[in-house]
């Protein structure tokens, strides 16, 4: 059989998923990353059941739902902890297919990771697409150490791609979502919580348990972009340290220099495809969003694993493949994108009136239809892996 080479660009969930991906195909990948290692970082991802899914096709499914955590109620509360709207762990499972689970973004790393050869992933090695490659030539990448030429690259390098501005040079960069967010894991607390998000008046809240007893948190405020604080724990407790159990408990075991602060961009402007030539762009490099939804992560899986079942179908040529891939993530991604940006905005209310509406609204929705928070996820969290012949 013919062997074919790959590189992808970029370490992260959906660099590694598409790695995956293409080497259980029979590809041969090499992982480029800029940085000098893979450390671990403080924070946590929810990979809701189409994600899930996605991993069954490289067997990586079963492994990550043995580590759910969530197996009673949640939903949204309001700062001073009344429930706002209440959502359970089973009707969601039944609803989708399976469950939502939280876990550390270095657990989902390292699973990736072992399902990669040895001397797959070369830390320390910055790259730029510098050819796009086509029909009957190679796509090559720019290293410090000299032009890589593959049958395909994948670029998987994040909200600042360089990748995306090499291929789309007049195309507009993601746009400031209007907040920032928080990010940290901690020991839990003392007391029991069922997980929830807190919506306030231009401020969220999130504490959401693991398997293992840890709390991954997350907190997000509008605020314009670029601020930094000398201490971001400080800044936390003075916006939140007021707010219902657990949230107090939670700033109170933070390691200040564990707590990771991001300002929110969104590619407002969808771009005109996700490939060119023998070059595809994945994951935030192609559609950043606001995590709203929780399905940034989410929908990088998906690109990976599409990617991997085009480029996989009997007589397609790379370049072909690619086509197909944009036509078949573009539409998709765009309106997951524009659902998470709506979504945010509501989360995100700033003005009395408009907080005492919302409030108002989910509450009686609560009692009137419960799990109706569940539709937010209709036609996102249901979504199938293809299969051959692919059926969009």
């Amino acid at each position: 059989m013919e062997q074919h080479h790959a590189v992808v660009i970029g370490a992260g969930i959906g660099g590694l998923t598409a790695a995956a991906a293409l080497h259980h195909q029979g590809w041969t990948v090499t992982v480029l990353e800029r940085a000098a290692a893979l450390a671990p970082v403080g924070a946590g991802i929810a990979l809701a059941p189409n994600a899930l899914r996605a991993l069954d096709t490289i067997g990586l499914g079963d492994d990550i739902r043995a580590l759910s955590a969530w197996q009673g109620d949640g939903g949204v509360r309001a700062p001073g902890g009344r429930w706002l709207s209440r959502t359970d762990s089973r009707a969601a499972a039944r609803r989708f297919g399976g469950p939502l689970v939280l876990l550390h973004r270095a657990t989902l790393i390292d699973l990736l990771l072992s399902r990669l050869p040895a001397g797959t992933l070369r830390t320390g090695s910055p790259a730029t697409p510098a050819e796009a490659g086509g029909t009957g030539r190679p796509a090559l990448v720019t290293t410090p150490t000299g032009e890589i030429g593959a049958d395909l690259v994948v670029a998987a390098d994040g909200i600042a791609s360089p990748a995306r501005r090499a291929l789309f040079p007049g195309h507009p960069q993601p746009a400031y979502a209007g907040f920032t967010t928080w990010r940290m894991v901690v020991p839990g607390p003392d007391r029991p919580f069922a997980p929830h998000e807190t919506w306030g008046r231009g401020m969220m809240w999130g504490s959401q348990p693991l398997k293992d007893g840890r709390v991954y948190a997350y907190a997000g405020a509008v605020v314009p972009a670029g601020g930094r604080a000398p201490d971001e724990r400080a800044e936390l407790l003075r916006r939140f340290g007021d707010w219902h159990h657990p949230v107090p408990d939670i700033l109170a075991a933070a390691d200040p220099a564990t707590v990771l602060r991001h300002d929110v961009h969104t590619m407002a402007v969808p771009l005109p495809a996700y490939h060119r030539g023998r070059t595809a762009l994945l994951g935030d490099a192609a559609h950043a969003m606001p995590p709203s939804l929780g399905q940034g992560g989410n929908q990088a899986v998906e690109d990976a694993v599409v990617l991997a079942h085009r480029l996989a179908a009997p007589g397609a040529t790379v370049p072909d493949a690619l086509a197909a891939y944009t036509r078949d993530r573009l539409p998709r991604t765009t309106d997951v994108t524009r659902r998470s940006a709506r979504a945010a905005r509501l989360s995100t209310l700033g003005s009395r009136p408009g907080v005492a509406l919302r409030n108002t609204v989910l509450t009686a929705a609560g009692l009137l239809a419960p799990g109706l928070g569940l539709r937010a996820l209709d036609g996102i969290a249901d979504w199938r892996p293809p299969t051959h012949p692919y059926a969009a």
